[in-house]
């Protein structure tokens, strides 16, 4: 679907800005706007009054950020550029936020934070630096041809523009009812259908990966029975495997019909952001978090999405997202869920993994 020339801008930089902008978006959807945008991460502190003053850090990149429409637009004939670029040439001098030991001081004291019980699963992220170059339309859509995805968005109401090959479902709620998918566990793909097809049967029978994702089910069943009717609440897919091209990744599927005359805010109140990037119990994860990582997420691992007038809406994990910024520079972020039998080598290699839906094969560093 296709946004252009929003009527309005819904946008909130700051703390006290938020919660009305919110209501800003309940109203304009009520009155049969559509609205299209993002939200950032550190948005989720100000759902919970204990989080809040976690807000309070330098950021580049707004809160929130919604175009408000009439509707659709039917001219989508510009989005298809004439010829693509190399998606390898649209970002240079790309370098890791952390080195392994870097990432591995950090991965230490999370694993401190799991023996003591403070947590038992946290998604550590990292960001990684870049220069941008040409057209980001253009790049766009030879990220498509690199890795097509369900849930990809191009955002660009002002400001720094978002690029986003998100695998991940957010949440949709559509008639009523509000479904979420996510995502936890990856394995880089095989040279063969042979190697994929035993990679695959391993991510089946792999304790490890099978209790993270179970994990992130429970504790997205619990946000979205806060917002459920009693005896909706189901799990219809658990432990399905998606492969794309550079690896597999678990989904599960977790549906529910919707309390009556449920608003934006209750739903996001409820469910932001997604289990599936901050962890479990969700709370004292992201405290755990916030501590650990040297800067906002910003738009990564926020959501990006559109809500109808009628009430449905859709919304994307702002994974394998990058945020380009006027000035030339770039950043996006990589992470993985840590758990008690987690190694500092493999998740920092599987970060390095995650991060070719944008550099390709070049050598990061």
């Amino acid at each position: 679907m296709l946004f252009a020339e929003p009527e309005e801008m819904i946008i909130a930089h700051e703390a006290q800005e938020f919660l009305p902008a919110i209501e800003r978006m309940q109203a304009a959807r009520a009155d049969g706007k559509y609205l299209a945008g993002y939200m950032s991460y550190e948005a989720g502190y100000l759902f919970e009054k204990k989080l809040a003053p976690l807000a309070d850090v330098k950021r580049d990149v707004p809160l929130l950020c919604f175009g408000v429409f009439a509707s659709p637009s039917g001219d989508d004939a510009k989005l298809s550029p004439d010829t693509l670029v190399n998606a390898d040439d649209f970002l240079s001098d790309i370098k890791p936020g952390w080195t392994l030991a870097e990432y591995s001081a950090q991965f230490s004291k999370l694993h401190q934070h799991l023996r003591q019980g403070d947590c038992y699963q946290a998604n550590l992220t990292m960001p990684i630096h870049a220069r941008w170059h040409g057209d980001p339309l253009t790049a766009f859509w030879s990220l498509i041809e690199r890795q097509p995805v369900k849930y990809g968005a191009f955002v660009n109401l002002g400001g720094p523009v978002i690029l986003s090959r998100s695998p991940e479902l957010f949440f949709s709620v559509k008639e009523g009812w509000i479904e979420t998918h996510p995502m936890k566990g990856t394995v880089k793909r095989g040279a063969s259908e042979a190697d994929d097809a035993e990679l695959i049967a391993g991510m089946l029978k792999d304790e490890k990966t099978l209790a993270e994702n179970r994990m992130i089910v429970d504790l997205l069943r619990n946000d979205i029975s806060r917002i459920a009717e009693v005896g909706t609440l189901h799990v219809p897919k658990l432990f399905e495997i998606e492969t794309y091209p550079t690896v597999h990744q678990m989904v599960s599927h977790v549906r529910a019909k919707l309390l009556p005359d449920m608003t934006v805010g209750d739903i996001f109140a409820a469910l932001f952001p997604c289990g599936s990037i901050t962890g479990a119990p969700k709370m004292r994860a992201m405290e755990i978090l916030h501590d650990l990582e040297t800067g906002p997420r910003n738009a990564y691992c926020g959501a990006i999405g559109i809500i109808s007038p009628n009430g449905d809406m859709r919304f994307s994990v702002s994974i394998r997202t990058i945020t380009l910024f006027l000035d030339g520079n770039a950043i996006f972020n990589v992470g993985g869920g840590i758990v008690f039998d987690s190694t500092a080598d493999a998740e920092y290699d599987e970060c390095l993994l995650k991060a070719k839906f944008a550099t390709g094969e070049k050598r990061l560093g």
